[in-house]
């Protein structure tokens, strides 16, 4: 596999250009003192790269590293470095207009401030949101004051798929984005060196306050607080809502999260839908098409800037190559009969993407991205009836382990791999030991020993984390929830659907087959009615039936007395007819999910 020069330096120019100032020191901390960002740990990345990383993403933490306030153009203003993305202020007639205000409250209050420093106290006098991701919108509270009444900008369809993302598989996808993003381990030449879009994520309170204008359609225009901007919707690419945006009179284009310096994952490996890179590599011609000729810098909501027109649109051109080579490609081996695993191993870029360093798989990785096409076109089954009904992991281990000769014998060849390098076989292998024995302590340190090799190995940032955190879960240490997707804020915006979706999904199905009840819920300020019915373990949300039997229990209430009602288990200041004890049966039939489940281990 080839590399683009190390002695190209064209990155690090643009990462510098326009720089102001930085914040001193970059620590912020949360309401009860929590450190919830610490930009000043990565500071060991000015050192020489070790061997306990791969010099390829050692650069790229080198070049996502860099934090402070930067100048992209006129009028046009980044902080780069507070959290796993980029905030971006654009100054109008009246204010500045905030793109995409970060994870967490206290990073983007803080970047605010940074601004304000050096470029006066403006007031915040409208929010864009380019996406329905949380790295885009969590901190809108620390950039707007409570009861401000400020415009937010976002495309259309940005709160479903926004608030949808943590419901239905919220908790398990916020348990593996630690480890993807690695944000409980050490940062050090070897540990978390981060994660290839960033360094990680903040830890601090999310918020979200609700658009108020959605961009619609490519090509409308809209002027914010003086500042013309025209708009290309994108959905279905980085994310399922998402938005392009020129500004005509800086000739300046946001390409949100569709170019980065990287290649973006096709199936984010903290879990997610499979995003489509032939829908991906459509928009980034037609953004050409649209914008190649109108603009002189290209910022993002990550990384740093391209600038010059030839520049930016041979970036937008290489970026969509990518991503249709990938997709082509990998259509071309489903259809020569070869199996994701397959094609995903014969890969292989053409040379200009290989000599490119924004092509580089630094956050998605051509290997896992492949496999998700492959997933996205024929699903989980790939054709061998011999993979149609597999034992389950740990029953496969232990008949693995038997048929090998048993534990110790299988550790004694794979330490034999180990000193080979064959470290993909020793975590192949040993993973079974694992499973079939968890308490067996060698192979539990084998298996973290190869972990740790390979994440010492890895060009990929999230390829790192997974196997160094999986490494320290193994030795017992497992990392604890620091992400909470379920704030006040993202519970107010679900819709009456998605709270009784949320519930549903919690249901012990074996534990109430025999239920039978309905309850009526009258919703006071929105003039709607629904029906919930548990029956055979599945609770049901429909409109009220015109006929038929009536509910054992009606309700009148708003949206947040249900919020309510499903937090308490109480009724109060709502009015009802029938058994209320219908709702705490309900509710009685709900499991509580695993925050903290292991990943690595039985």
């Amino acid at each position: 596999m080839a590399l683009p020069s190390f002695s190209d330096r064209s990155d690090f120019d643009d990462a510098d250009r326009g720089f102001i100032a930085t914040l001193a020191p970059a620590t912020i901390s949360g309401p009860d003192g929590n450190t919830v960002w610490d930009g000043d740990a990565y500071n060991f990345l000015d050192g020489e790269c070790p061997d306990t990383a791969n010099p390829s993403l050692w650069r790229q933490g080198r070049l996502v590293a860099k934090q402070g306030l930067y100048q992209v153009t006129d009028g046009i203003y980044q902080v780069r470095g507070l959290d796993l993305s980029n905030i971006t202020f654009v100054e109008g007639r009246t204010g500045v207009i905030v793109i995409d205000p970060l994870i967490s409250t206290e990073t983007a209050r803080a970047a605010l401030g940074l601004y304000r420093e050096h470029r006066g106290e403006r007031a915040v006098s409208a929010v864009v949101y380019t996406h329905s991701h949380v790295d885009h919108f969590g901190g809108v509270r620390g950039v707007v004051p409570d009861g401000a009444d400020t415009p937010v900008y976002a495309p259309a369809g940005f709160m479903e798929h926004a608030v949808s993302e943590n419901v239905y598989a919220g908790i398990a996808m916020a348990r593996r984005s630690i480890y993807m993003y690695g944000a409980e381990l050490a940062k050090g030449p070897a540990g978390q060196i981060g994660c290839g879009l960033g360094m990680t994520t903040s830890t601090g309170t999310i918020s979200l306050i609700p658009p108020t204008v959605d961009i619609t359609a490519t090509g409308q225009e809209e002027v914010i607080d003086g500042v013309r901007v025209v708009f290309q919707i994108t959905p279905g690419t980085e994310a399922p809502s998402e938005m392009n945006f020129l500004f005509p009179d800086h000739r300046a284009l946001c390409m949100a999260e569709n170019a980065t310096h990287n290649l973006h994952n096709l199936l984010t490996l903290r879990g997610a839908v499979v995003r489509n890179p032939h829908t991906w590599a459509h928009y980034l011609t037609e953004a050409v098409a649209l914008f190649g000729d109108r603009a002189d810098v290209l910022f993002a909501s990550h990384h740093w800037p391209t600038f010059g027109r030839a520049n930016l649109v041979a970036f937008l051109r290489e970026q969509r190559d990518l991503y249709a080579y990938l997709h082509d490609q990998t259509l071309r081996g489903i259809n020569s009969g070869m199996t994701g695993i397959e094609i995903a191993e014969a890969m292989e870029l053409p040379p200009t993407l290989e000599r490119a360093w924004h092509a580089r798989g630094y956050y998605g990785s051509v290997s896992h991205n492949v496999k998700a096409i492959y997933q996205h076109y024929m699903g989980w089954f790939d054709g061998n009836p011999a993979h149609l009904w597999e034992h389950p992991p740990v029953e496969s281990a232990k008949r693995y382990v038997e048929f090998m000769g048993g534990a110790d014998a299988v550790l004694r060849k794979a330490e034999d791999s180990f000193a080979a390098g064959d470290l993909r076989w020793v975590a192949q292998v040993v993973n079974h030991v694992v499973f079939a024995e968890p308490g067996n302590q060698d192979a539990r340190d084998l298996l973290a020993r190869a972990y740790e090799r390979l994440g010492y190995g890895a060009e990929n940032g999230p390829w790192r984390n997974f196997y160094l955190q999986g490494a320290q879960e193994l030795r017992g240490n497992l990392a604890e929830q620091s992400i909470d997707t379920t704030g006040p804020d993202m519970a107010a915006a679900l819709t009456v659907d998605q709270i009784f979706d949320s519930l549903a999904v919690r249901v012990d199905g074996p534990g109430c087959w025999d239920e039978r009840l309905s309850i009526d819920w009258t919703f006071t300020d929105l003039g709607q009615s629904r029906r919930t019915t548990l029956a055979n373990g599945v609770l049901v949300t429909q409109p009220v039936p015109s006929s038929g039997e009536p509910a054992g229990l009606s309700v009148a209430l708003t949206v947040p007395q249900l919020l309510q009602a499903v937090s308490t288990g109480g009724l109060d200041g709502t009015r009802t007819e029938g058994d209320t004890g219908l709702l705490r049966r309900i509710l009685g039939a709900l499991t509580e999910p695993d925050r903290s489940f292991p990943i690595v281990t039985p």
